[in-house]
């Protein structure tokens, strides 16, 4: 996926975790403008990076945050890896995924946008645990979902953001694997039994 140069204003959804952060010092120092989507009020003081609210809860986007995007990059997501698996965890990983999506297309629908291409996060959960054969050949994203929890959530997330098509918005979906930071995620909970 290209980004054209030049002064393009990117929106991004989950800009505050690990991805979101790093993805926008690197769009920052090439040029665009970030306005990254929060649910807390929040203020900048960084030259071409501003902070706007939406609020899953109330179905609610600031719209001039949609007016202003030409493209949108949607990472949004409870952290996988930032607590146990209880039945109401898993409930938060999938809702969080499902209804910013679903949000983000009503919000297209319902508000004037330039918005041109959304980049869409999933993972490759989708694919499920490593096999002989996926180990000798690979995953292509043409292969079939994964039918535990992991792969289920990517299918529903994915699936969510697809009425985006149909606005004649482009779509890329990234399917991410495992985020490895010392500044969290995945890897502190790696190394702990180390």
């Amino acid at each position: 996926f290209y980004l054209p140069l030049g002064m393009q204003t990117i929106l991004i959804t989950g800009g505050t975790g690990m991805v979101g952060q790093s993805l926008t010092n690197l769009l920052l120092n090439k040029g665009y403008q970030v306005i990254v989507l929060t649910r807390q009020q929040k203020q900048s003081s960084r030259v071409n990076f501003s902070f706007a609210q939406w609020d899953l809860n109330k179905a609610w986007i600031d719209p001039a945050a949609i007016a202003a995007a030409d493209y949108i990059i949607h990472l949004a997501g409870e952290g996988v890896a930032d607590k146990r698996w209880t039945t109401a965890r898993k409930k938060a990983i999938l809702d969080s995924r499902v209804d910013s999506s679903a949000l983000i297309v009503k919000s297209l629908k319902d508000n004037p946008n330039k918005v041109k291409a959304i980049v869409a996060a999933s993972a490759i959960g989708w694919y499920g645990p490593d096999t002989a054969e996926s180990l000798m050949n690979g995953f292509t994203e043409t292969d079939p979902v994964d039918g535990a929890f992991l792969g289920d959530t990517c299918k529903q997330w994915e699936d969510s953001v697809k009425p985006l098509e149909t606005l004649g918005i482009r779509l890329v979906t990234l399917r991410i694997g495992i985020v490895l930071s010392k500044q969290g995620g995945a890897l502190v909970e790696f190394i702990k039994p180390a």
